[in-house]
């Protein structure tokens, strides 16, 4: 008998068993999809994890219910990456699937509900139960959650298990396939049509139908059939819109046998020939670190490119991967953002054509299916730009991994698990394919640049702009001094004012940056001081004017604004403290209201084409001014800017967290980086309370080394990482109490095995959401320690603990090197 281990798509610590039924025996291979039953009623798509012939001693094996397919979805390395990911990061194997694998590819069980045919009301029904009945009439069986949707209730399972005492409805647990192949009707003609007399004679028939010969001879014309060598298809909707004919029209054709339609699987994904370019030629500068990164290559399997802002990072990225083309091998090029995959794939596309596919989660399911299946089945793609999730794709055989903008906090993954971050994970999936990684950013993480000096990385540096073109003029401003002397309008200093109107009149562009969406942070009470909060968080709530609405940026609750305050009943008494991205467009609108105006932020690119759409038009010079949040600071080209406005460094500067200097001098060098990239150079006007701030000189300066020798030293100091590894145990509970005794128990038991290492347990600066109070317990060990004992000894302490009836409903999660 044949047995397999599979994975289920849920936080489970174990695989599980089942028994393979004799007809798929000699077809089941590691990594194909099984559906299986679990639980009660539920049945999952699994991942097959092993096959054995071992017979289960703790339970009775189920049978598997279905094989889905006829060769693996995942190919041998990729269960390899999983189980890292799943050790390293402290994740069940369950979470890693879910988080690898699009969503179209894994089956659901649904509860689908029909009414009982057989069923005779007996008993007086209530409005409900009369309700639902009337929703299930036409006998078709539905799910709960559409159920919910037709009837407006907010939850019908009540409801439906009254009606399943009365035998009034059936219950079932039907699959629901998310991927269905995408298709489109063609017409062609007929064998017999096409024979020279036999279409001769069908012209002499249409002579009197003039709208089905126009039908006809506008097939001809598209479709080149009579030309076998320029022979194309034509879809049925292109044909009737060319002609301006009805599909009658089309129909009477068909009924003559002269045409036939039919239907054919056609792809998501634009996979159209696209005219390729040459790639441009290195300049000298650029020429020498290609060389150094080849000859560091030699040495070490992962290579840091420090190259400032504008120094022509991609032009070398391109060349690197032409040669790894040409060896026969993949590439995958990550960055952090979409907006970067949107600007980069046009110029990337120019010269691989094809050869390119993008992975996003702006793309629907289904496309998301086809780009998996393209990389898995070989077809198409030799490239792949994509973010984080990207390094789940089943690549055959990878040559390189680029991790662009390695530095950005985007390629790590907070919730839910796995708590992975791309570039750790990128540098271990090259390893197993025996492929180089090359980091590329102007302000490396610290803990990336301290292995580039020690040696575990290699480390090439590019400090020259490209075209010679100088580095931005940073002029500080003063904010504070400005507000005293009154001299601000709104938020902008008279400077920044200034240099907005000049570029304006030389008709140049200018982004301005401030790290916070919505129009305002809180709204408060001039009378009472009542600030408005989420219902299920701590944390105020965030007005958002256009919608006019308060929305918590952590649950998503929302609530109109009020016109009187809840508290003090004072009318008109609220008003706006701090600003967003939405107050900045809004007053820019007000001084220069001849300006054409963009934001760019969540609330703007909710949808897959609003980044194409916002990026397009400012690169061609549509939109005079771009507003936005750190979307802008990443690595984007626009050779019309020529002013950057940072409107509150301090806010970065000032945040509670052992890398805010790093990030704040991170986020102002990079935002800076995107002023003068072509003929002119650029200018930055920083707005700050702090003008004095080391890290201010640091970005004036452009001074990498001097923010990182001054972390180096504090962090040294105090047992940061890259000295010391650091994980961050998460406690959640609904009962403030049990969580508190939860949280001083895990530390006491932590302090018995790790002594001074283990700090808190903590608040954090939101300390509930969504109803779960939080606290922090951090873990700080020896670079030299062993982290595998490290975890064993977490994990067996927290299993100890949750194991306890009081804290059965306790969440722990372990977050992993914590960004």
């Amino acid at each position: 008998m044949k047995y397999v281990d599979v994975i289920l798509p849920l936080p489970l610590a174990n695989t599980f068993t089942y028994s393979v039924p004799e007809e798929w025996a000699g077809q089941i291979r590691m990594g194909m999809r099984v559906v299986v039953p679990f639980g009660k009623k539920k049945m999952y798509t699994a991942v097959i994890y092993l096959v054995h012939s071992i017979t289960p001693t703790v339970y009775e094996a189920k049978d598997i219910i279905c094989l889905l397919d006829n060769e693996p979805i995942l190919r041998r390395p990729q269960m390899k990456f999983w189980e890292w990911i799943s050790s390293y990061y402290q994740a069940f194997l369950g979470d890693v699937y879910q988080a690898a694998v699009p969503a179209g590819l894994k089956l659901e069980s649904e509860t689908q509900v029909r009414i009982n045919p057989d069923y005779k009301a007996e008993t007086v029904l209530s409005e409900k139960e009369e309700k639902v009945l009337m929703a299930l009439s036409d006998g078709k069986a539905i799910s709960v959650n559409e159920l919910n949707k037709i009837t407006e209730m907010r939850d019908s399972l009540p409801t439906l298990k009254q009606l399943l005492e009365k035998g009034a409805v059936e219950i079932s647990e039907e699959l629901d396939e998310k991927f269905r192949a995408k298709t489109d009707s063609f017409v062609r003609l007929t064998d017999e049509t096409i024979k020279e007399e036999n279409l001769r004679k069908l012209f002499d028939d249409l002579s009197r139908a003039k709208k089905q010969l126009d039908v006809l001879m506008m097939y001809i014309d598209l479709s080149k059939c009579l030309t076998p060598a320029k022979k194309r298809e034509v879809s049925k909707k292109e044909l009737l819109e060319r002609t301006g004919a009805s599909p009658a029209v089309l129909n009477g054709l068909v009924e003559r046998g002269a045409m036939e339609i039919y239907v054919r699987e056609i792809g998501r994904l634009d996979v159209s020939e696209i005219q390729t370019s040459e790639q441009y030629t290195l300049n000298d500068s650029q020429g020498e670190a290609y060389n150094e990164i080849e000859k560091q290559f030699l040495e070490k399997q992962v290579v840091l490119l420090h190259g400032v802002t504008s120094s022509g990072k991609t032009e070398l990225y391109i060349q690197l991967i032409n040669k790894v083309l040409a060896e026969g091998k993949q590439v995958l090029y990550l960055v952090p953002e979409i907006a970067l995959t949107t600007q980069l794939t046009s110029r990337l596309k120019r010269v691989f054509g094809s050869k390119l596919g993008v992975y996003h989660s702006k793309f629907s399911d289904a496309e998301r299916v086809e780009i998996w299946n393209n990389v898995l089945n070989d077809k198409t793609y030799d490239v792949i730009i994509g973010v984080r999730s990207s390094i789940f794709l089943p690549f055959r055989q990878l040559g390189l991994i680029i991790v662009d903008e390695e530095h950005e906090s985007s390629y790590k993954q907070y919730d839910p698990a796995p708590r992975y971050h791309a570039r750790n994970a990128a540098i271990v999936l090259a390893s197993m394919h025996g492929a180089k990684t090359l980091l590329g950013t102007a302000t490396p993480a610290v803990e990336t640049y301290y292995n580039a000096l020690t040696g575990k990385f290699g480390l090439v540096e590019l400090n020259q702009r490209h075209e010679e073109m100088e580095m931005p003029e940073i002029l500080v401003v003063d904010s504070k001094e400005a507000y005293r002397k009154k001299e601000m309008e709104s938020h902008f200093t008279p400077l920044l004012l200034e240099k907005i109107g000049k570029a304006l009149q030389n008709s140049e562009q200018v982004i301005l940056f401030q790290n916070r969406r919505g129009y305002a942070p809180y709204i408060e009470c001039k009378a009472c001081a009542y600030v408005p909060h989420c219902k299920n968080c701590d944390v105020s709530l965030t007005v958002h004017k256009v919608f006019n609405t308060l929305t918590c940026h952590y649950c998503g609750y929302t609530e109109p604004i009020p016109s009187i305050c809840p508290a003090c009943g004072t009318a008109g008494s609220l008003i706006t403290k701090g600003f967003g991205t939405e107050k900045i467009e809004d007053e820019i609108k007000l001084i220069f209201p001849e300006a054409r105006v963009s934001r760019m932020d969540l609330d703007t690119t909710r949808s897959k084409k609003s980044y194409e759409k916002i990026i397009s038009d400012f690169e061609q010079q549509k939109v005079d001014i771009l507003i936005g949040t750190q979307m802008v600071s990443k690595g984007l080209d626009f050779e019309r800017v020529s002013l950057v406005g940072i409107l509150n460094a301090d806010n970065m500067l000032n945040f509670p967290d052992f890398r805010a200097h790093e990030r704040a001098y991170q986020l102002m060098a990079q935002v800076s980086g995107r002023a003068g990239r072509k003929n002119k150079r650029g200018t930055v006007i920083l707005q700050t309370s702090s003008p004095e701030h080391p890290v201010i000189g640091q970005v004036i300066r452009n001074d990498y080394k001097a923010m990182f020798n001054t972390q180096c030293e504090e962090r040294k100091l105090f047992k940061y990482p890259p000295y010391f590894r650091m994980i961050q145990i998460v406690l959640r509970h609904r009962d403030p109490k049990v969580l508190n005794l939860a949280a001083n128990r895990m530390a006491s038991d932590l302090r018995a095995v790790f002594a001074a290492r283990v700090l808190g347990p903590n608040v954090p600066a939101v300390s509930r959401i969504q109803n779960l109070y939080i606290k922090h317990i951090l873990l700080k060990f020896e670079v030299e320690a062993s982290p595998e004992r490290a975890k064993e000894i977490l994990r067996q302490i927290t299993n100890q603990l949750i194991a306890e009836p009081q804290f059965k409903s306790l969440w722990v999660n372990l977050d992993v090197d914590p960004m």
